[in-house]
């Protein structure tokens, strides 16, 4: 079968095209392909399972319009806002993760673009999670700038998240109030700054199965390490509150795909894992290998405790 061939492409560094990534997604008995992927995952990464933990630092009145996100300030979604979340609770739970053995622990905040002053905030609590724990700290807050990256490795952020939610091509359909190509910069503003890069993408906010492939090849080609993926989970009075929610064989699908298309890189199973149920465990049989866990920034999680004792039980080692 062709999938033996591009298998083998794939363990031996050559990779595979477009059009093999679609023909492998159209023309292979599905729990073949996942197969295939979780044999690459194994290959390239062993046991080892990726964990990390993210905080809503700063919640609400964003001035952005993406049409999934319940915090957006142009959609009536009723959720708490404040500017900034007290140290005390960031601490709390980056000491439970801590304790968890959970590596990572992002500050994400609402909003284009965090301000300087803003900026000195946030370097207090990752301050004090630098002293008081031994978590690797993240951000996440909007598009950067040179002096912005800089300020965030002075805190002793090692690793910074923008998304690209989308397909270059899909994007205008999820945000007008920014473009693709604003977050592509940001990403390479905070590499030169010297930080790692987390970046990935919702599914099943009406895009097609190119438009997926199509993500994966430019998160490849932009040379990301860790790929969130995310579920869209629609939030009412949001764009995008009556998509119905995607079929488990299409996250699978998908989660396959970007496995094999990017088989260095930690794929992360991100927000919308609730709404798949127990289900979302076959994920990490299926080219996954790490995970947000805990609750998400306006939806609920797993219980850690729950993740860690069933993502073990997979044969997984963190």
């Amino acid at each position: 079968m062709f999938i033996t061939h591009y298998f083998d492409q794939i363990v031996k560094g050559g990779g595979i095209t477009a059009g093999q990534a679609m023909e492998l997604a159209t023309g292979v008995e599905p729990e073949v392909l996942f197969q295939a992927a979780d044999r690459v995952r194994q290959i390239f990464h062993g046991t080892s399972f990726d964990l990390c933990s993210i905080i809503n630092a700063r919640s609400g009145r964003c001035s952005e319009d993406c049409q999934f996100c319940a915090q957006s300030g142009h959609y009536d979604t009723a959720i708490e806002t404040y500017d900034i979340i007290g140290s005390d609770e960031a601490l709390v739970q980056g000491r439970d993760n801590d304790s968890h053995g959970i590596r990572r622990f992002s500050l994400v905040t609402a909003g284009r673009s965090a301000t300087r002053s803003q900026l000195e905030e946030y370097g207090k609590i990752y301050t004090e999670l630098r002293e008081q724990t031994s978590l690797k700290l993240c951000a996440s807050m909007g598009l950067l700038t040179p002096e912005k990256a800089e300020i965030l490795c002075s805190y002793g952020v090692e690793r910074y998240h923008c998304n690209l939610e989308a397909s270059r091509n899909f994007f205008p359909k999820v945000c007008t109030t920014h473009t693709w190509e604003e977050k592509v910069e940001t990403i390479r503003i905070a590499r030169e700054a010297g930080m790692e890069i987390c970046s990935g993408g919702i599914i099943g906010m009406g895009e097609t199965l190119q438009d997926r492939l199509d993500l994966a090849f430019e998160l490849k080609d932009l040379g990301v390490r860790s790929i969130p993926i995310n579920v869209l989970t629609p939030i009412a009075n949001t764009p995008f509150a009556n998509l119905e929610p995607l079929p488990l064989q299409e996250v699978l699908t998908c989660i396959a795909l970007f496995r094999l298309i990017n088989p260095r890189a930690v794929i992360r199973l991100a927000g919308g894992r609730s709404g798949i149920g127990e289900e979302q465990y076959r994920c990490f049989t299926a080219g996954a290998n790490g995970a947000i866990v805990g609750n998400y920034l306006t939806t609920a999680g797993n219980s850690l405790e729950e993740d860690l004792a069933t993502i073990r039980r997979l044969g997984y080692t963190f």
